[in-house]
Formats: C-alpha cells, sequence, structure tokens
C-alpha cells in the first residue's frame, strides 16, 4: 500500500523535476507492444478465414465424392474428368458448388446479423481477466484502492510516459467457441461418407469464421487503427495459403481427408496468437498523419448523432444504432455488390468455365481457379499503406462488370485459353480485397470512439450479405445450364 503511495507522489510530482533518465524502455515497450498486436492480428486474421477458405477450396471434391476411404492416405492427383451430366455440354456436379458456399455462409450471416444487437453481452474475455477498452482489473491496479474502474492507474500511467501492462488477455468464450468450431470442421469433413455429413463440418467452420471476424474487427476498435490493415492482410494471406495448401497436398498425392487432418494446427495457432500475443488494449490517440487524415474527412454520421456520447457501444441505444447504420450505407452498398459478383464468378461460374482441351482435370482447374482468386485478394488486403480508395463503389462497378463478362463467357464460350480466365480471375481477386481493406479502413476514420466498435460489427455484414445472395442465385443457375443440351 505505501509502495502504491509513493509510486503515486512521484508520478504527480514528476512534471516538475527534469531528473528522469529513462524515457527510453517505454517506448521501446510500447513498440514491442505495438508489433506483438500487429501481428496478433495478421495471424487472427489468417487462423480465422483459414477453415472457410478451405472448405471453398474443396467444395468440387465435396460434391463429386472424391474422397479417399479412411485407410487411404495417397489418390491420383490427375484423375479422368467424369461428367455427372452426359446430356450437357457443361461437366457438372448434381449439386452446385453453391450448395457448399451456402453452408459456408448462411450461419456467419445468422451470427452478423445478430452480432449488434446482443453479441455485446458476450465479453471478450472473463470477468476476472482484462476489460474491455484498456480497463485495469484488480490483479493489474497492484491493490491500490482508491482508484475507480475507469482506468485511473492508466491515466498515471499515460502522464508519467510509462506503458500499461501488456499481459495476455484472459479466458474469451467466443475465441474457444471459435477455435473448436474451426478444429470440429476439419474433423467432420475428413471423417465423413456422404455430402450431408460434409455439409455439416462446413456449417462448423462457418460458424467459426462468423464468429471470429465479428469479435476481432469489434477487438480493432480498442487497438491503434494500424492494427485493422493487418488484420485484412492477415485475412487475404488466409485466403491465398488456404487455397495453396490444399491445391498443393492434393496435387502432391495426399488425400482431401489427410490435407484436412493436417490443417488442424490452424485453430491451435489462432487460439494462441489471441490468448499469448495480443496484448491488453489500451485508450487510443491515433495522432500523426491519421489525425490529420480523419479531420479531413466528412464524419460518417450526422450532427444529431454526433452529440451523443455513450460510455460505448454497449450502451447504444436503438435510435442510435440505426442512425450510425445509416451513415455506414454509403459503405455497406458498394461492399454487397463487390461480394455478390465475386462470389457468384467464384461459386456460380467457376465450376462450369471447364477447358477440355487442357492438361488438368475439371478439378484441379477449380482449385487453380480458387488459388488465383485467393492470391489477388491477398495482394490486395495487403495494400493499404501503398494504395487508398475512398470511393469504393469504382470497385463494385468493375466486379459487376466482371461478372457480366464471365457469364456471357460461359454461355458462348468464346475465351480461347484458359489462361486468359485465369488473369481475369486474379484481377477479381484484386478487386474484392481492395473493397475489403478500404471499407474498414475508411469506418475506422470516420467513426468517433463510441461508435466504431459498434459500426466494425454493423459493417462486416456487407460481404456475408452479398457472399449469401449470389449463392442463393447460382444454385438455379447451374441447374439451368448444366440442363443444356
Amino acid at each position: 500500500m505505501g509502495g502504491c503511495a509513493g509510486s503515486r507522489r512521484r508520478l504527480l510530482d514528476s512534471e516538475g523535476e527534469e531528473t528522469t533518465p529513462e524515457p527510453l524502455p517505454p517506448l521501446l515497450d510500447r513498440g514491442g507492444a505495438l508489433w506483438r498486436n500487429m501481428m496478433g492480428f495478421w495471424l487472427l486474421g489468417l487462423c480465422n478465414n483459414f477453415s472457410y477458405v478451405v472448405m471453398l477450396s474443396a467444395a468440387h471434391d465435396i460434391l463429386s465424392h472424391q474422397r479417399a476411404s479412411g485407410n487411404q492416405s495417397h489418390v491420383d492427383p490427375d484423375p479422368p474428368p467424369t461428367p455427372h451430366n452426359s446430356s450437357s455440354r457443361f461437366d457438372c456436379n448434381s449439386v452446385s458448388t453453391a450448395a457448399v458456399l451456402l453452408a459456408d455462409i448462411l450461419p456467419t450471416l445468422v451470427i452478423k446479423l445478430l452480432a449488434p444487437l446482443g453479441l455485446h453481452l458476450l465479453p471478450y474475455r472473463s470477468e476476472w481477466g482484462w476489460r474491455e477498452g484498456g480497463q485495469v482489473g484488480p490483479e493489474e491496479r497492484g491493490g491500490c484502492k482508491g482508484y475507480g474502474s475507469g482506468g485511473r492507474v492508466g491515466e498515471l500511467r499515460a502522464e508519467a510516459d510509462l506503458p500499461l501492462p501488456s499481459q495476455p488477455l484472459a479466458l474469451s468464450p467466443r475465441v474457444l467457441v471459435s477455435g473448436i468450431c474451426a478444429a470440429g470442421s476439419f474433423i467432420l469433413v475428413a471423417f465423413s461418407h456422404s455430402v450431408g455429413t460434409s455439409l455439416c463440418g462446413v456449417v462448423l467452420a462457418s460458424i467459426s469464421s462468423g464468429l471470429g471476424e465479428v469479435t476481432f474487427l469489434s477487438l480493432t476498435a480498442f487497438y491503434p487503427r494500424a492494427v485493422i490493415s493487418w488484420w485484412s492482410s492477415g485475412t487475404g494471406g488466409a485466403g491465398l495459403l488456404g487455397a495453396l495448401s490444399y491445391l498443393g497436398l492434393t496435387q502432391a498425392g495426399l488425400s482431401p481427408q489427410h490435407t484436412l487432418l493436417s490443417m488442424l494446427g490452424i485453430p491451435a495457432l489462432l487460439l494462441a496468437s489471441y490468448f499469448f500475443l495480443l496484448t491488453s488494449p489500451e485508450p487510443q490517440d491515433p495522432g500523426g498523419e491519421e489525425e490529420a487524415e480523419t479531420s479531413a474527412r466528412q464524419p460518417l454520421i450526422g450532427s444529431e448523432a454526433a452529440e451523443l456520447k455513450p460510455d460505448s457501444s454497449s450502451s447504444l441505444s436503438l435510435q442510435e444504432r440505426w442512425t450510425v447504420f445509416k451513415g455506414l450505407l454509403r459503405y455497406i452498398v458498394p461492399l454487397v455488390l463487390v461480394y455478390f459478383a465475386e462470389y457468384f464468378i467464384n461459386q456460380g461460374l467457376f465450376e462450369l468455365l471447364f477447358f477440355r482441351n487442357t492438361s488438368l482435370s475439371h478439378a484441379q482447374q477449380y482449385r487453380w481457379y480458387q488459388m488465383l482468386y485467393q492470391a489477388g485478394v491477398f495482394v490486395s488486403r495487403s495494400s493499404l499503406r501503398c494504395c487508398r480508395i475512398r470511393f469504393t463503389w469504382v470497385l463494385a462497378l468493375l466486379q459487376c462488370f466482371n461478372l457480366a463478362f464471365l457469364l456471357v463467357d460461359v454461355w458462348l464460350s468464346f475465351l480461347p485459353s484458359i489462361y486468359l480466365i485465369f488473369l481475369i480471375i486474379l484481377y477479381e481477386g484484386l478487386l474484392g480485397g481492395a473493397a475489403y481493406v478500404n471499407t474498414f479502413h475508411n469506418i475506422a476514420l470516420e467513426t468517433s470512439d463510441e461508435h466504431r466498435e459498434f459500426a466494425m460489427a454493423a459493417a462486416c455484414i456487407s460481404d456475408t450479405l452479398g457472399i449469401s445472395l449470389s449463392g442463393l442465385l447460382a444454385l438455379p443457375l447451374h441447374d439451368f445450364l448444366c440442363h443444356l443440351s
């Protein structure tokens, strides 16, 4: 107790003294914490989306039953094409890969629809650990009484230029459920002997991805804004590494079953990144370049909502949430269109863009399409520092043009080479990734601190809504085209 009182006196009296020979260690600690958080969010983005991407990459295998038996560890990497509909000019599965897309996205849609209304009731971490908003728990206050839960210790540390504690985050029900569902999805699909059971495994991957995305994107509100670009880059890396690992391992001869089981380390890495790599959240002061950029922007919401100053997003009324949501629409609508167009291409047209005059089988062509798309996404989601786009509606128009162009090609088959399709798909991924990272970056800049957590949770429904609509429309399109003679 006496030590705490003496420490407080030294902090308050330090303004008039010029003997503080230790400014360097706090700066190093803060720099180290920033790098830990940026790398932590990159790994969280990577691990969170990994199972989702792998399920989409395995969609053709799931539906065509090209899964090895339980005791078979290798498959032919180049199986001959086996059309399922001999009367069609397309090599179609009996069910569109959009069915896997819907199983992979609809549970995420439900989670994201409910998240802005009630997910805040389930905390990021347990009561005995760190709390939201950089508040300091009793064990971190060192037993000093008289400091309220508003974090007076943190204020004193800031006045003395001392770093806040960088303890690992405590137990989180949300993150545990996300990790368990991701591991369960790999196991269930790997040991499945029917399409229905496999789709149940895909649903688990969707729950994991949806719960993780809304949790981690909301959590960025309590960290420096730089972590948003690292999270986005990590999600892009998940697309590239997920698609590439599935393609590479199956191409090397490993069965889809053993390929999926080899990925069980990813959910463990997600849990380790959250619990052991991220530091406790601190009150944020953007400053510098970001503050200047923010001041040059118009506020996301009007003066009516700007006058409202709730203590946290959990205390926002329904009227306040609706006002903030209306301000988000100019970013939500373009992102919905971007994802509708690109996933209509991915899960509605990829299977129909089949070239018979190549050495690649139909399954291999589908895997290459997925890998190239994810490569484009990774590059553009990692490009925020060198390329920032405010008017994301331009990206929506370009993506819709891609959809129209490839739909005409599916109908008329006028493109002579699969390599032209490869280039278009890479470009499609670049547009999609750029739309995602710039949307959330713009929202982070244009929302006030008290609204940012809710805004992030609300806006992340955009991609999921677009993907869900594309899956619903891709199913009848698949049936229609596959029955053409």
